[in-house]
């Protein structure tokens, strides 16, 4: 730990940074449909064989780990530090508070749970000297977990997804001007020159998370930086009342033809005629540069309605491909639900 006001600080959570806690487990994308993350918070707080740590920098709080032992091993859970504060070693500090906390209560080993995708985790725990242990994780459900969300897509037994992937393009621009913004709303579309490559990932993670998006987490940050830099591929942030809302991203490095590459609006602002309006705009810009043809892709692991819009706003569909991908959840480019 350091000294002064942005000091990182490790204490014991309190009730009332509850809905804190859970929003960082929501921002480092650990919560799971099957676990209620309010519930696991009030286990930490109120079991007395659990404990919460939470850390904290200015007094907000950015990183936790929950711990916990049956008076022989202990287990740590949420480790998780905000995205926007990692690289600072406050993990490693959190770890090692959680030692401490486990040794006081003369519990001699410290357990955890990992996925095999999670790359980045087990290097971290091995540096800190954590190895696999030569036993199996079995468990069954004692209580139903309840169905997955209806919108949650099942991969098949070798954990691949069958994707049907439709290929659209207009010849011309559409027939009716562009929808405006919704009414009650201060909107603007700003292009970003280039965006920083953090901010994109925040960008598109966000929006994609729940559609799978997983091809722009494959690329590392020098890969991506080299794309998003590129003069002539556009990246458009869509603002609502000041916060990030939505994000198109046009295509100009073919011949004779631009591609809207992404477009969608972050989950809290869906249903709100953002999208529209941001397709609107997006083909306001990209017929600008005088294409033959503008063309975009969609599949079944879109949003429902997006082949839909697509078509409603002048897209005909010119070609249907089927794939058979690796589940990005289960190779660990987006965390699984």
């Amino acid at each position: 730990m350091t000294d002064g006001d942005d000091a990182f600080r490790i204490q014991a959570a309190e009730p009332a940074d509850r809905d804190a806690v859970i929003a960082l487990w929501e921002s480092c994308e650990l919560t799971r449909w099957y676990n209620d993350p309010a519930t696991d918070v009030s286990r930490f707080l109120e079991a007395g064989n659990a404990h919460l740590l939470v850390g904290r920098v200015n007094g907000r709080i950015v990183a936790s780990v929950g711990l916990g032992h049956d008076g022989r091993r202990g287990w740590m859970y949420y480790l998780s530090v905000h995205p926007n504060h990692r690289g600072q070693g406050f993990a490693r500090q959190l770890v090692r508070a959680a030692e401490i906390w486990l040794a006081e209560k003369q519990i001699p080993k410290a357990q955890l749970m990992l996925r095999g995708s999670n790359q980045a985790a087990q290097g971290f725990y091995q540096a800190l000297g954590y190895e696999v242990q030569d036993v199996g994780v079995w468990g069954r459900w004692l209580a139903s977990p309840g169905a997955p969300p209806e919108d949650y897509v099942q991969p098949d037994a070798e954990g691949k997804l069958d994707v049907t992937i439709t290929y659209l393009e207009m010849t011309q621009p559409p027939a009716e001007s562009a929808p405006g913004a919704p009414a009650g709303k201060r909107v603007a579309l700003m292009r970003s020159e280039p965006p920083t490559v953090p901010f994109y990932r925040f960008l598109y993670n966000e929006i994609g998370r729940d559609w799978l998006w997983w091809e722009r987490r494959a690329l590392d940050d020098a890969a991506l930086a080299r794309v998003i830099a590129n003069p002539d591929v556009e990246v458009y942030v869509l603002y609502c009342n000041g916060t990030p809302a939505g994000m198109a991203e046009i295509d100009r490095r073919y011949d004779r033809a631009v591609d809207l590459a992404y477009l969608g609006v972050v989950p809290e602002y869906l249903g709100q005629g953002l999208g529209r309006y941001l397709l609107g705009a997006a083909l306001d810009i990209a017929w600008s540069h005088a294409p033959e043809k503008v063309t975009v892709n969609t599949c079944n692991l879109d949003h429902p309605k997006a082949l839909t819009l697509y078509q409603r706003f002048g897209f005909q569909p010119v070609e249907r491909v089927q794939k058979r991908i690796d589940d990005p959840r289960m190779t660990g480019l987006i965390p699984p639900v």
